[in-house]
């Protein structure tokens, strides 16, 4: 099988135990390998093998049918994988998916919401869903609708919202719960950059309180915001590190640059199986610590 190009410290496989931010023992909250799911004679997720650590931004990026909703629905328990194994939040992707679902948030690609509902009334749905006391879910309502901006909104029907808003509140009730991870399916589609931004305010605010966040995401500049980036093609992890680690390995200025390089095929094609990058680089929001775009 041909090797998977990767960045940070030679020779180190997938399930490496340092932290890619810290170059500490990693925490390690979602594992797979060798991950695959194929429909009929399609292959769209092929032997994937990654390490994500908790209070991790991880990022992925890849062309349309590169495989990234496929990923992210087996790893959420949404679709049993066709072979390798996977375990999120210690929970086992074939036998406890139940487990999964209580310890994710979510956030799809299409708005999932009730749109005849006002946006307190989703909130309160959601959080019953969820199990939450009705005395929780006011306090976590009243919290989000703060941390969202949307309290000036909160008893007008979603139909009603303009596309960011809407966003805004898919990613309230996908973090309602206070789950460990958070799987985010191309949030900021269709919304203005000012929006786009305040999104990722919130994402880096989570992950400093410790929650894992997958997003996937066909805006490069984003990209430089996450802890660590993989791109994916033809169902493969073909490249994997941090912005940083990236850039410097192809020799790019953007990751803009690196994913177009990677996802058009000029490099090798890579196998499913990750070396993790390890330099201790922490890509993020100018001004957060990391690398801005």
């Amino acid at each position: 099988m041909d090797e998977t190009r990767m960045t940070g410290t030679a020779g180190r496989e997938a399930g490496g135990e340092n932290d890619p931010r810290t170059g500490r023992a990693m925490d390690t909250v979602v594992r797979t390998r060798g991950l695959t799911r194929r429909f009929g004679s399609f292959t769209a997720v092929d032997g994937v093998s990654l390490d994500v650590g908790r209070g991790e931004i991880f990022g992925f990026l890849g062309a349309n049918g590169a495989g990234k909703t496929t990923m992210i629905r087996m790893l959420c328990g949404l679709l049993m994988p066709s072979g390798g194994e996977a375990t999120v939040a210690g929970f086992d992707v074939y036998r406890e998916s139940e487990g999964i679902k209580r310890n994710i948030g979510y956030m799809s690609q299409r708005f999932s919401l009730y749109e005849d509902l006002t946006i307190e009334e989703n909130i309160e749905f959601y959080g019953g869903i969820y199990g939450l006391k009705m005395d929780e879910i006011r306090v976590r309502r009243d919290a989000l609708l703060e941390m969202l901006g949307l309290q000036a909104e909160a008893r007008k029907l979603t139909r009603d919202l303009p596309l960011g808003f809407k966003q805004r509140l898919a990613l309230g009730t996908a973090l309602l719960h206070d789950p460990k991870i958070v799987f985010l399916d191309e949030p900021t589609s269709g919304v203005d950059p000012r929006v786009r931004r305040a999104f990722w305010d919130v994402i880096h605010e989570e992950s400093k309180k410790g929650k894992t966040v997958f997003v996937s995401t066909h805006f490069m500049e984003e990209a430089e915001y996450c802890h660590r980036v993989s791109i994916m093609r033809d169902g493969k992890v073909i490249a994997l590190g941090s912005p940083g680690e990236l850039k410097r390995e192809y020799g790019r200025s953007t990751i803009q640059d690196v994913f177009i390089e990677v996802a058009s095929g000029r490099t090798a094609a890579g196998g499913g199986e990750a070396r993790a990058g390890g330099s201790g680089d922490s890509a993020g929001p100018a001004g957060k610590g990391g690398e801005g775009s």
